[in-house]
């Protein structure tokens, strides 16, 4: 029995449940309605997500516009500004990109346009360190009108709604019959309507900068795209990743919180909070390479997936070099036992990771010599299928073979672990659901067993991947 499997039963059933919402853009291919100073409004939300293509790395497009239209045909716009979103960042979790007072009414289609789009995708050596290729993407159509099955029905006084975008990256992305990427891109989306209650309205990963705090009200506000400000409410029940806790939020604090939408107002109750860095630089994404590969690593390769700010030596969607001195703290999100730097420090770091880095700004001036000062292991989606007899109903666990991007930085056979916590999703209630040769995505933390070395995987979410 690999020693990982009672560490998984016993300290990682707290790793709590996780989905993904990729928000995007704004404005209207129609031209969006002016709303007059007394119109009635109500608060609307986009969130979204990605069915992705796992050999791919990177979309990111332009979203120029996101507009909902009325049975008169009148749109509005749903979002402000016009954000550059990787549709292949957010993989199997949600994420919150804006809110804004909309008129009242109900919408029943929306519109989203989109400008210029660049593909990303792993370049592998054997020996060598992968590297990111990126080429302009064509799109067949800039223009995608979605009809809503329920309206999207706004109201003054009321709860929040919004819209949930699903990208289908890999019905979008274009192939020739030898699988190598042609640049095309057919742009499909499923979009449908959420309350602040609905599972695809949660905040599974919102990460930012803390502007203030207010300890007295249990509470601290955030800096949002756009430049919104949202307020974030903490309670008792409120987890705090490293036993970190309110008193030590400040203006130089990055954060990531999980949490939802308050069904009264346009605020955030947090059920997590990590802090990222104290210091006001943090990086994240995918480790590429680490360096030595066993033993303490003094150096890994980080596919910058999300940046903040945007102003060091970085760029999203490059690879960075990351130094370790072995004074770096670590800790796992969604985990606070103190037995997470036995699962998760300088010698379990393993390519396919989601981490996060925290430090100083100066340190990341060069993008090939990165200091840092927090680590923090964190939730993706693995995208892969299922070995044929490797379920155990009993042990709760299977075995996948990972796909495309992500496969070729993880070419072993990866053990999949199930906690109380675990969700299905997708079609799939259970493990009865998983079979032989099953597409699945397992959204969750990848770790090293620390007694055998293997790659094992702890799922919060377990997706059918088969349509």
């Amino acid at each position: 029995m690999s020693a990982f499997q009672p560490l998984h039963r016993n300290f990682l059933a707290a790793l709590g449940a996780a989905t993904l919402v990729a928000l995007a853009g704004c404005g209207s291919s129609n031209s969006p309605m002016t709303t007059p100073a007394n119109a009635p409004t109500g608060a609307s939300f986009v969130t979204g997500t990605d069915a992705p293509m796992a050999s791919v790395t990177s979309f990111s497009v332009v979203l120029e516009g996101i507009s909902a239209t009325n049975s008169s045909g009148t749109s509005v716009s749903l979002l402000s500004g016009t954000p550059t979103v990787d549709f292949a960042r957010f993989n199997g979790l949600n994420t919150l990109l804006d809110m804004n007072d909309v008129p009242a009414g109900s919408y029943s289609s929306v519109t989203i346009t989109l400008g210029s789009a660049t593909i990303g995708y792993l370049n592998t050596t054997t020996g060598a360190a992968p590297t990111i290729m990126t080429e302009p993407a064509t799109l067949t159509s800039t223009t995608v009108t979605v009809p809503l099955s329920t309206p999207l029905v706004v109201a003054t006084n009321a709860s929040p709604v919004g819209i949930h975008l699903d990208f289908k990256l890999a019905k979008s992305i274009e192939v020739d019959s030898n699988g190598q990427i042609t640049g095309m891109v057919n742009p499909t989306f499923d979009v449908s309507t959420v309350t602040t209650s609905d599972p695809d309205a949660y905040i599974d990963e919102f990460t930012t900068a803390v502007v203030s705090v207010n300890t007295s009200a249990q509470s601290f506000v955030i800096q949002g795209p756009h430049g919104r400000q949202f307020t974030v409410n903490v309670n008792g029940q409120t987890a705090w990743d490293g036993n970190a806790s309110l008193s030590q939020l400040t203006s130089s604090s990055i954060v990531q919180i999980s949490g939802q939408l308050d069904k009264t107002d346009a605020t955030i109750d947090a059920d997590e909070v990590a802090i990222l860095s104290q210091q006001g630089f943090m990086a994240s994404g995918q480790v590429t390479y680490v360096s030595p590969m066993s033993g303490p690593a003094s150096s890994f390769d980080l596919y910058v997936r999300g940046l903040l700010p945007t102003t060091t030596g970085l760029s999203l969607g490059q690879i960075a070099q990351v130094n370790l001195t072995g004074s770096e703290k670590y800790s796992i999100y969604w985990m606070h036992n103190p037995l997470t730097q036995f699962l998760f420090n300088q010698s379990e770091l393993v390519a396919g990771q989601d981490v996060a880095v925290g430090g100083p700004a100066s340190g990341a001036s060069n993008a090939q010599s990165v200091s840092v000062h927090r680590m923090v292991l964190r939730d993706w989606g693995f995208v892969g299928t299922v070995v044929p007899g490797s379920e155990n109903d009993s042990g709760r666990s299977f075995q996948i073979q990972v796909n495309g991007f992500a496969g070729a930085l993880i070419p072993q056979t990866v053990t999949v672990y199930l906690t109380g916590e675990t969700q299905f999703r997708k079609g799939w209630s259970g493990m009865s659901d998983i079979t032989d040769g099953a597409k699945v995505r397992v959204v969750g933390v990848l770790l090293k067993d620390p007694s055998s070395g293997q790659t094992v995987l702890v799922g919060h979410y377990v997706d059918d991947m088969s349509n």
